[in-house]
């Protein structure tokens, strides 16, 4: 299975009509933000340059007839898709706290007939911190610690800011946002537009949201205290061992005048919001491996019957991520 993953990242990378033949220009900027990250969190050989610190885990997908009338992709057709899922803590480190005000993850391969392949990561804000790929290496450089003090410097930041105050909404989203309880219990978000094709000529745009079955759980400022770094990974485990974690899948479908192209505004919530499936996980990795190791969740894969939008940031996401995986294999193959 894993060479059937890496594959599909590489042909999304370096041969996806999405990227050429812009590929080659692209680089540049691809390896610029992944060195960003790793000055960012420092040295972490092996571990992922970005949701460092997560957990495998597996289940299924099933879609319904709201989602077959929005595409023909096979996702929807009512049987039930295996999926790869990791589940992880915003950041580069894989010692970040549990309890950090990050985002969480929930990347997820779907392995649909006939090898086809539908991959996302979702985070627990609504919205990116950058709306332009340019923007993410200032944006990381300015929080990356100087080696005088071994601290950011508050004041690159705020000129930062100051001068890209669209990269403010997410921090803004997650400084008011209570810490999740469990990876289970949190929503998720897709935060850039897809077009989903139903019929030649026939197309709405939508942004996706996992929506826990069970509510959302958060902690309390009393309840942190009383916790430790360490305790997201087997409070899902605990938790799916009980019973499986379902989530709602929803999209939000876009109206004439909505910004398909910019992942840090969200769209009225007047939106209509359509039901269009369930996501259950009913198995967690024992470690912190696990079948999810060497995938990328790029968004750029994507089956029949759905497209991405123009969004510079989604198109730019491939080849940042090959990039990574290749560094991290090469570290783990030396250990």
């Amino acid at each position: 299975m894993k060479p059937l993953f890496l594959a599909a990242a590489a042909s999304a990378a370096l041969g996806s009509s999405f990227l050429a033949p812009a590929a080659f220009a692209q680089t540049s900027l691809a390896e610029s933000q992944v060195n960003a990250l790793e000055g960012l969190a420092g040295p972490q050989p092996g571990s992922r340059r970005s949701g460092a610190k997560g957990i495998c885990a597996s289940g299924h997908f099933v879609g319904n007839a709201a989602g077959r009338e929005l595409t023909r992709a096979a996702v929807f057709k009512g049987d039930r898709i295996p999926v790869v899922a990791r589940f992880s803590v915003g950041g580069g480190s894989p010692k970040a706290s549990d309890k950090g005000k990050t985002v969480r993850g929930l990347a997820l391969a779907f392995q649909l007939p006939g090898g086809e392949q539908w991959q996302m990561a979702n985070i627990s804000a609504p919205v990116f911190f950058v709306s332009k790929p340019e923007q993410f290496v200032p944006f990381v450089q300015a929080r990356t610690a100087d080696p005088a003090t071994g601290k950011a410097d508050p004041e690159k930041i705020k000129a930062f800011s100051a001068a890209n105050p669209d990269t403010t909404r997410q921090g803004a989203y997650l400084a008011q946002a209570p810490v999740p309880a469990s990876y289970g219990t949190v929503n998720y978000w897709g935060v850039n537009a897809f077009e989903f094709e139903s019929a030649p000529g026939k197309s709405r745009f939508a942004r996706w949201q996992f929506v826990p079955e069970t509510g959302v759980l958060s902690l309390t400022e009393d309840q942190l205290k009383t916790m430790g770094d360490e305790f997201l990974a087997g409070e899902l485990r605990e938790r799916v061992a009980k019973a499986p974690v379902s989530f709602d899948f929803r999209l939000q479908l876009a109206e004439a005048g909505d910004n398909l192209t910019d992942p840090t505004l969200t769209w009225p919530d007047a939106r209509q919001v359509v039901s269009a499936g369930k996501l259950v996980i009913d198995k967690v990795a024992d470690g912190m491996g696990g079948a999810c190791d060497a995938m990328t969740f790029n968004p750029l894969v994507l089956p029949a019957g759905i497209k991405p939008s123009a969004d510079p940031v989604l198109n730019a996401r491939a080849a940042p991520y090959a990039i990574s995986l290749g560094r991290r294999l090469s570290e783990k193959a030396k250990q």
